[in-house]
């Protein structure tokens, strides 16, 4: 009735073996863990950590690297277009005043230039964070070779604040002087239909 103690040696002996590669296998597998992430000692300096970080940094998928790149450069090639477009600006409302000057009046190729300049500044003022609406130009010259002057200030004007913004800033600089000078084209051309 007692159970055989050969048996039950073995049995222990085999309980025992059991246990003790179990164990085995668990340290080796908890050893190739990584550490943990924080740590409470300050990372060692050296030339095996550096080199250590520099090989496992990871700077994101390649996909999402070129679309970065691609918004970069589409921004770019639209801010560029914008100083274009200020360029143009400044440069109509000086031809319209030298035009004016030289015939003291505006013929159809003129009026052509200022429809041209308005629609110009007024996509500049767009780009810039302005809203559609109409300008209203305040303290406008009385007589009419002032109002050209005025005109081809402003326009310089607005090439310059343009050229001085960087292309992620919305300015409401450029967007004052973009409607003073929608304003104004506005004038000059009521004045000479």
């Amino acid at each position: 009735m007692f159970p055989d103690p050969q048996k039950s040696a073995r049995y222990l002996a085999i309980a025992l073996l059991g246990l003790c590669l179990t164990l085995a296998i668990s340290a080796a597998c908890y050893g190739q863990r990584p550490p943990p992430s924080s740590s409470p000692l300050p990372p060692i300096e050296g030339k095996d950590q550096d080199n250590k970080e520099d090989g496992n940094r990871d700077f994101g998928s390649p996909e999402a690297e070129m679309r970065a790149k691609l918004v970069i450069k589409a921004e770019k090639k639209d801010y560029e277009e914008n100083l274009a477009r200020a360029r143009e600006v400044s440069d109509l409302a000086t031809q319209v005043l030298q035009s004016y000057q030289s015939a003291k009046g505006v013929n159809s190729n003129d009026s052509k230039k200022l429809e041209r300049l308005e629609k110009l500044t007024k996509r500049i003022r767009n780009e810039a964070g302005g809203s559609d609406s109409d300008a209203e130009a305040k303290d406008l010259p009385n007589r009419v070779d002032e109002a050209f002057k005025c005109m081809a200030d402003f326009a310089d004007g607005l090439k310059k604040l343009v050229e001085k913004t960087p292309r992620h800033v919305v300015s409401a600089a450029v967007i004052d002087q973009a409607n003073k000078l929608i304003g104004l084209v506005q004038y000059v051309r009521t004045l000479n239909r």
